[in-house]
């Protein structure tokens, strides 16, 4: 799949997880031929096994191991956009941003800005990356 849009939810700061663990995520992440990374923090919830297991890693570490994730993600997601640059792909318009602009996502998942057109609202356009 050549011009497929792959993500990746990951979970970070799950109980136990040490900062080797994490770096060998990031690691084999990193490595991955994917555009992106959907990063959830681990939170307890209630009557769960979960909850009651040691080693709880610190909110702060977990939030920190999501921002590095993440970093990682923009950067994954920016090097597909940059991998489809001019290509003209079909393009789905929701709605106008506030700015007199709007945006839609192409059949790949890319994010595609244009100046506003009532008429493109809800419409598939084909469109320049």
């Amino acid at each position: 799949m050549p011009h497929g849009c792959i993500g990746v939810d990951v979970i970070v700061g799950f109980p136990g997880e040490t900062d080797e663990e994490f770096q060998v995520t990031y690691d084999f992440l990193h490595q991955l031929d994917i555009s992106y990374l959907h990063v959830f923090t681990y939170s307890e919830r209630e009557n769960t096994l979960a909850a009651t297991m040691k080693n709880t890693v610190p909110m702060s570490v977990r939030k920190e191991r999501n921002a590095i994730l993440r970093n990682l993600s923009e950067k994954k997601m920016n090097y597909f956009t940059e991998q489809h640059h001019g290509q003209t792909r079909p393009v789905l318009f929701e709605h106008a941003d506030k700015n007199g602009y709007m945006e839609g996502y192409s059949d790949n998942y890319i994010r595609v800005t244009i100046p506003y057109t009532e008429h493109y609202i809800n419409s598939i356009i084909l469109s320049k990356i």
